[in-house]
């Protein structure tokens, strides 16, 4: 399995000492030219990687915030071949950016797998997040990505007990993505002092770097996860602010890209604020 950008960002950060920030975005949302220039827009905002949702009808995982930013990619008319497009367009300007897809097995069924994968790898897409395929039933769509080099990420949560970490452990590449909270996205919020001590456990078990995500909406919070976890993903928080664009009839990216900058930079310094901090 080659995840060339993945690990080559992962090692950037290690070198620099500090976690990286993932913000996720969803495709389509509010319309295609809108997303791409969100897209086009993160890594000057501070994504060290990115995640982009795939929009879908019966988003399980995800709060009302998400599910209402599915709906909005679905009714712009964006499909999953829509988004591979979207990609390449990014692509053409960002080579070296890792950028994860997220989303649901339907339509990757749908799809193909085979299909998927070689069309995903065409467009430039890293790794793959599919939030309701078990490691069990993960083989086909797992051979299919491999032949590829496109990396199937997996989630581990708090109930995932040591035995279940070994079994989400195979299999996947670039990094371990932790779901800091039991339910849905952008209810809760993740707390520090849990998290830690999870983080040590996946790396244990996986050893490949962790990303925390569910419950960061603010700089205060990620700057904590920042400086427990390898990487820090928010979402909800992200797509609240394309609703409360469209809202206000305001423009929708640079609203969405200043949102983004505000925790990515205190992801970016969080450790070395909390240097100070101790040392003062």
């Amino acid at each position: 399995m080659t995840t060339a950008r993945i690990d080559a960002r992962f090692a950037r950060l290690k070198a620099e000492g500090r976690a990286g920030f993932i913000p996720y975005v969803m495709t389509g949302d509010p319309s295609r030219d809108e997303a791409l220039e969100i897209l086009r827009g993160l890594p000057a905002a501070g994504a060290d990687l990115i995640e982009l949702g795939l929009a879908f009808s019966d988003p399980m995982a995800e709060g009302p915030p998400i599910q209402r930013a599915a709906l909005r990619g679905l009714q712009a008319g964006m499909t999953l071949r829509g988004t591979l497009d979207l990609v390449a367009d990014f692509r053409k300007g960002d080579d070296a950016t890792p950028l994860i897809l997220m989303g649901y097995l339907n339509p990757v069924e749908s799809y193909g797998y085979e299909a998927f994968a070689r069309d995903a790898a065409a467009a430039g897409v890293d790794g793959l997040i599919v939030v309701d395929c078990p490691p069990e039933e993960a083989g086909p769509l797992v051979a299919a990505l491999d032949a590829q080099s496109v990396s199937l990420i997996r989630l581990a949560t708090p109930t995932s007990d040591d035995e279940r970490l070994k079994v989400i452990a195979r299999g996947t590449s670039g990094f371990v993505y932790y779901v800091s909270v039991a339910g849905v996205t952008g209810v809760k919020e993740a707390v520090a002092a849990d998290v830690a001590p999870a983080v040590e456990r996946v790396r244990k078990a996986a050893n490949l770097p962790v990303a925390v995500g569910f419950g960061v909406k603010t700089p205060e919070r990620a700057a904590e996860i920042a400086r427990v976890a390898d990487a820090v993903v928010a979402g909800s928080v992200f797509v609240d602010e394309v609703a409360a664009a469209l809202d206000a009839n305001e423009p929708v990216a640079p609203r969405v890209l200043a949102r983004v900058k505000a925790l990515a930079d205190a992801v970016r310094t969080a450790r070395t604020s909390a240097s100070v901090t101790e040392t003062v």
